[in-house]
């Protein structure tokens, strides 16, 4: 993974992660877990909006939307008693959060486990936030091509 391709933004959330112990860095992941922020009024109960991310154990729902100027947002929902699992989804929402097309696209695939959590949370984990990222991408391709 470089650099010169992964945004600033997932940049400096990598950099937190990585800066911290291990034991540490679960409490920074349950942090962004409670930052998770709210789904838009639209989709608010209304799931069939949205994607499952089937390779979550827990209930994972993600939209992206892509606005007029080409940045996207990223949206999702996921419960609060899956605390690592709501916690990497907020991560890529916040992370995503006004980039262009081309800048969530340019995401390095493996960015899930660049963040140093491979040893403290299962595997199952870390693919869950892997299918959220090419989920997302996914969506951004289809929605630059309508």
């Amino acid at each position: 993974m470089t650099d010169t391709v992964l945004p600033a933004t997932l940049a400096e959330i990598r950099d937190e992660f990585l800066e911290l112990d291990e034991p540490d860095r679960l409490q920074l992941l349950l942090e962004f877990s409670n930052e998770l922020p709210a789904v838009p009024a639209e989709y608010e109960g209304h799931p069939e909006l949205c994607e499952r991310v089937v390779e979550c154990q827990s209930p994972v729902y993600i939209v992206v939307d892509v606005d007029g100027d080409g940045r996207v947002a990223m949206h999702a929902t996921a419960p609060r008693e899956a605390p690592t699992t709501r916690g990497f989804a907020s991560i890529l929402v916040q992370g995503i959060a006004g980039l262009s097309v081309d800048e969530v696209l340019g995401i390095p695939d493996d960015y899930p486990q660049s963040i140093g959590l491979t040893r403290a949370v299962s595997p199952l984990r870390i693919a869950g936030m892997t299918g959220m990222l090419m989920r997302a991408k996914r969506q951004v391709r289809a929605k630059q091509a309508a």
